[in-house]
């Protein structure tokens, strides 16, 4: 049968892989030490080929097409496929190899995730590691991550969750503070305290703040001066600085907690959040440095249980 592929449009797929994953040309041009006009002409060369568009291409950055995207996810499955079939008949890999994209939100990574790469990167040294820190629900396919970190996991069939932990939900203050305005000893009480508001990204309003009363969990509205949006930890800092209560996960003020800088309150009526979980898309082939990632992290959060 004659060649469907000859050098020049297997190199092309790559480069059309990383200036998909990079979301522009010169990016991937940077990584890849080509320049970005080496690529431009061969993303040219595959949309003439195929006679569709790959990108729609502005003055400042690109972003793929339906047809692009779709397209991508396919070549990014098959060049994996080749390199592991490579690796592999060669005796390569034997140890997980490669770079590893991760994303994951703010509060998770610095208190948690993060401090754990190290320990992974020593049991895995050839096994590169991009961390991708944001509140954004980032499309793990469209951007060629491998991985996602989620608080709330989403229904999107095309994703296999993993759940990781659930965290106890803590309301804290400064001792100064309610020595000043009194310790709540129901939530019904948080009507007259000053309590931080953190903005959900998605609608802009209050997030409630969630108590287990008579068995039951409740979101209730509560009120304050002080409104934070796109990161938690400003509300964080402000009860820090006694500016009145917040609620959030115990991780993220266990040494406050320790040392006394900030006191929980209404603990009889905590609840924890909704499973911390591992996000990856539904794959026929998984590399290997993903699938030990995975692993590592199901391992760590099982000892964290115990």
């Amino acid at each position: 049968m004659p060649l469907q592929f000859n050098d020049v449009q297997l190199a092309s797929l790559e480069l059309f892989c990383a200036a998909a994953e990079h979301n522009s040309f010169t990016r991937a041009a940077q990584v890849l030490g080509v320049t970005p006009a080496t690529i431009s002409r061969s993303v040219a060369r595959l949309e003439a080929r195929m006679n569709l568009r790959l990108f729609v291409r502005t003055t400042r950055q690109i972003r793929l097409t339906d047809a692009g995207r779709r397209y991508y996810e396919q070549c990014h499955l098959a060049l994996a496929q080749l390199a592991e079939a490579e690796r592999t008949i060669t005796g390569a890999q034997i140890e997980p190899a490669g770079l590893l994209r991760i994303s994951m939100p703010s509060t998770y990574g610095k208190y948690r995730l993060l401090p754990r790469l190290p320990a992974f990167r020593a049991r895995y040294p050839a096994v590169r590691i991009e961390a991708n820190v944001t509140n954004r629900n980032i499309d793990l396919v469209s951007e060629g991550y491998d991985l996602a970190i989620r608080v709330r996991p989403p229904t999107d069939a095309n994703l296999i969750v993993r759940p990781l932990e659930r965290v106890p939900v803590v309301v804290v203050a400064t001792p100064d503070y309610l020595e000043r305005a009194g310790i709540p000893n129901h939530p019904e009480q948080l009507a007259g305290c000053e309590c931080i508001q953190f903005l959900q990204p998605k609608n802009g309003r209050p997030m409630p703040w969630r108590f287990n009363i008579d068995g039951q969990e409740c979101a209730m509205e509560t009120h304050g001066s002080y409104t934070c949006s796109d990161e938690i930890l400003a509300c964080v800092e402000l009860a820090r600085a006694g500016a009145g209560l917040t609620q959030c996960m115990r991780f993220l003020v266990e040494d406050d907690l320790a040392s006394g800088r900030l006191v929980s309150v209404l603990d009889a009526f905590a609840v924890s959040i909704d499973s911390i979980s591992l996000l990856y898309p539904h794959r026929r082939y998984m590399p290997l440095r993903t699938q030990v990632f995975i692993d590592f992290m199901l391992e760590m959060s099982a000892a964290a249980r115990v």
